[in-house]
């Protein structure tokens, strides 16, 4: 062989993989840390905000975790991971109201860390009078609600809901002053 074709041929790795190997390997290592990260601090808030949109906690933390799974299989294609990750919780528990048929079970399923003990849960909503709010609104106002309270802007709501900015405005204010009015209610009470 001459020393022109030696040189372009691929030389075997020390630790029994390629050079292009070893650089997949590190790429699939940053996008596991960068994920990680992205998980953690996302899931617990995905879930309240489908919470916000009136989905139980047991359907809000099984969307919440299929959705992340969808995240980390296509993490390098997506550009905004956490507007994706909602926009795509979002339709699956539309998808999840849609569908009437119901599935009762015999026990109730086990705690996991992303749900906590029922009597936790039941504390948790007990404190936030937002939840009592938002489950009277209706679904549009709820939606719009749920994305502001998840620190999306007007105008990434209207993007990721393919709505016109305007008219996420005028639901964000309806919901709003429907808010006000019954939290006014509820203190005269």
């Amino acid at each position: 062989m001459s020393e022109e074709a030696s040189s372009r041929a691929p030389r075997p790795a020390v630790s029994g993989i390629t050079p292009r190997q070893a650089v997949q390997e590190r790429q699939t290592s940053v996008v596991d840390e960068e994920f990680a990260a992205f998980y953690r601090l996302h899931v617990k808030r995905l879930i309240a905000f489908l919470i916000n949109q009136n989905a139980s906690l047991n359907d809000a933390a099984d969307i919440a975790q299929a959705t992340m799974e969808k995240l980390y299989q296509r993490w390098n294609d997506i550009e905004h991971h956490k507007a994706w990750v909602y926009k795509v919780a979002s339709r699956e528990l539309i998808r999840k109201f849609s569908d009437a048929r119901e599935s009762p079970v015999e026990e109730i399923p086990e705690s996991s860390s992303l749900l906590p003990d029922s009597g936790g849960v039941s504390e948790w909503e007990s404190q936030y009078d937002a939840l009592r709010v938002l489950r009277i609104l209706p679904p549009r106002q709820r939606q719009i609600m749920a994305w502001t309270l998840s620190d999306f802007t007007p105008a990434e709501i209207a993007e990721q809901l393919g709505l016109s900015s305007e008219a996420v405005r005028a639901s964000l204010k309806k919901a709003r002053q429907a808010a006000t009015a019954l939290v006014r209610e509820w203190e005269e009470a």
